[in-house]
């Protein structure tokens, strides 16, 4: 039987646990990974995906680090770990994929010991984006992932969420405006 490691080595679909919800990932540097994961869950690839790291450095090569001013630093590094996706300028390489076409990435830094280990591993992010079809209630456990989502997905890692209350809040990193409360 396939890792979680083997699996995202290999392109496959992973769900695993995040801080409220279960997430469903794949390496964001595979199109084809991509494309599987936003077929499963029959999402728009115009919508753009987060990225979760174990830590900042693992963002580095997907985000433009120098568009951050030094006076926003400490408050943009501060919103984490957990519970804060932030909007900050892509790198001109990152994928459409990724991003959805917009000049912005949506990343957060968690402290979920399982991703935390992937991320590690890999030395890279996981995308991250609710396991769940696309308009349907997100999956707190790996119990509740819809059955006909389930059979598709190449490895659950069974581990437990944070058991924060709700997804994690949407900000632009830079105007601290809320996009998703």
């Amino acid at each position: 039987m396939a890792t979680a490691l083997e699996t995202f080595q290999q392109g496959g679909v992973l769900a695993y646990p995040t801080e409220s919800v279960f997430g469903l990932g794949c390496d964001p540097d595979n199109s084809e990974a991509i494309d599987k994961l936003l077929s499963l869950k029959s999402r728009s690839a115009d919508k753009g995906l987060i990225l979760l790291a174990g830590n900042y450095s693992q963002l580095l090569p997907y985000i433009d680090d120098d568009q951050i001013p030094q006076d926003k630093r400490f408050a943009v590094l501060s919103r984490w770990p957990d519970g804060i996706t932030q909007l900050v300028a892509k790198n001109i390489n990152t994928s459409a994929l990724l991003t959805g076409g917009f000049d912005k990435i949506a990343v957060r830094v968690t402290s979920q010991p399982d991703v935390v280990a992937l991320c590690l591993a890999t030395n890279k992010p996981i995308v991250s984006t609710s396991a769940n079809l696309s308009g349907q209630s997100p999956a707190k456990t790996w119990q509740e992932i819809p059955h006909d989502l389930a059979v598709k997905i190449d490895f659950i890692i069974k581990g437990k969420t944070l058991g924060y209350e709700k997804p994690s809040t949407i900000i632009d990193a830079l105007s601290g405006e809320v996009i998703r409360s």
